[in-house]
């Protein structure tokens, strides 16, 4: 118990600028209608790719490293279809991020991926939506989202209605929601309770918790009272691995929740880092990942060809690169109409959608940890069932 709460501080600790990222303001998302820049199909289609190279910070740098490396290969894999890939950095400044995409217009960029962090997505939307060019970010907060942004990266959205979905379908679908008293816990909350309501779920109590160590040992004891007054089947948490679920979990089995009852879900991806997997309170919980067998043949062909193990948001560059390609070689333009039509693009985390609030929808697997090892028992969806929307 002693190694949990020591690991769980320090999870505490690192995960407190992350969930501040996710409370960021963001600019009035400017409104874009009709097609795209058109593309030349027999000249290289210029794309800019923005990094977070020169913030001086060493994980920026092995960040963008990776992002030009998987969107490198992307290109290599496009065949016929040609890409002129055009890097740009930005140093993790939104002004630098405005400055940089206003100059890869400027330079002939018809699309633009990238950047990473929300504040930096949204200036750099805001700088090119009067010159009708689309940004394709690698963030995955939906603040930002919107006219001719776009974001890559795995929502709590999807995610809590990809599970939801499953719990109804398995039996499990008497809800509880408990979340950190956070700007993305409440966040992810409301993400939870709209997935529920969709899949025809019932939440039946939310409970939340001081993002602290004492607040969860404080807060665990009437979750679990709430939780066993409800009949909840499912406990939908928040928390992440870098955060509180190392706690969370474990304390709330140590409390008396019974697993064969009361089964944990994850908001987040339990699987990173993979220390996690060997956690008692995680047993038997399940939390979403990208198809595991397309990623893995994407992180061993990037190893293969850089010598070392891709970033793991690097593959949303790759999908970027992808849904270009694919409009490229339909002879679309790259407009939000055609970004976002309804049967998707295919890249190394799956299948994936572009939404025309500027969200995304991905094909998720749910996965399941037992003995200390993910298990996956529902697989990725390998195509759309419906037009997008």
């Amino acid at each position: 118990m002693l190694s949990v709460l020591s690991r769980a501080r320090k999870s505490l600790g690192r995960a407190a600028l992350a969930m501040a990222a996710l409370a960021v303001a963001a600019c009035e998302p400017v409104a874009m209608t009709g097609g795209g820049p058109a593309v030349d199909r027999a000249q290289p289609v210029p794309v800019a790719l923005l990094v977070p190279s020169g913030s001086g910070q060493a994980s920026d740098e092995v960040l963008a490293r990776s992002l030009q490396n998987a969107a490198r290969l992307a290109v290599a894999d496009l065949g016929n279809v040609r890409i002129d890939l055009r890097i740009y950095n930005t140093a993790g400044q939104p002004a630098q991020a405005a400055a940089m995409a206003t100059q890869a217009v400027d330079d002939g960029a018809k699309i633009i991926l990238g950047p990473v962090f929300a504040q930096e997505a949204n200036a750099a939307g805001v700088a090119v939506a009067p010159r009708g060019v689309s940004v394709l970010s690698f963030s995955n907060n939906t603040d930002i989202a919107g006219g001719n942004v776009f974001v890559l990266g795995p929502t709590f959205q999807n995610t809590a209605d990809r599970l939801s979905r499953h719990a109804v379908r398995q039996g499990a679908g008497r809800i509880m929601v408990v979340h950190d008293r956070t700007a993305a816990g409440q966040t992810g909350r409301a993400a939870i309770e709209r997935g529920v309501a969709r899949a025809g779920g019932t939440l039946v109590a939310t409970a939340d918790y001081e993002f602290s160590q004492n607040g969860i040992v404080s807060a665990t004891p009437g979750i679990v009272d709430r939780a066993r007054a409800s009949n909840a089947q499912a406990l939908f948490l928040t928390a992440d691995t870098a955060g509180a679920l190392p706690l969370v979990t474990q304390l709330l089995r140590e409390n008396g929740l019974p697993e064969d009852t009361a089964r944990f879900i994850g908001l987040t991806r339990w699987d990173i880092p993979s220390a996690t997997l060997s956690l008692p309170g995680v047993q038997g919980g399940w939390f979403a990942l990208p198809d595991p067998g397309v990623y893995g043949q994407y992180e061993s062909r990037y190893r293969a060809a850089y010598g070392e193990a891709p970033h793991p948001i690097s593959g949303l560059a790759y999908d970027g690169i992808a849904a270009v390609g694919a409009l490229v070689k339909r002879g679309d333009d790259l407009g939000p109409r055609a970004l976002t039509q309804g049967s998707g693009f295919v890249g190394v985390n799956g299948i994936f959608r572009l939404l025309s609030d500027g969200g995304n929808e991905r094909g998720l697997a749910v996965a399941q940890i037992r003995n200390n090892q993910v298990v996956v028992i529902d697989p990725a969806p390998r195509s759309f069932g419906g037009a997008g929307s």
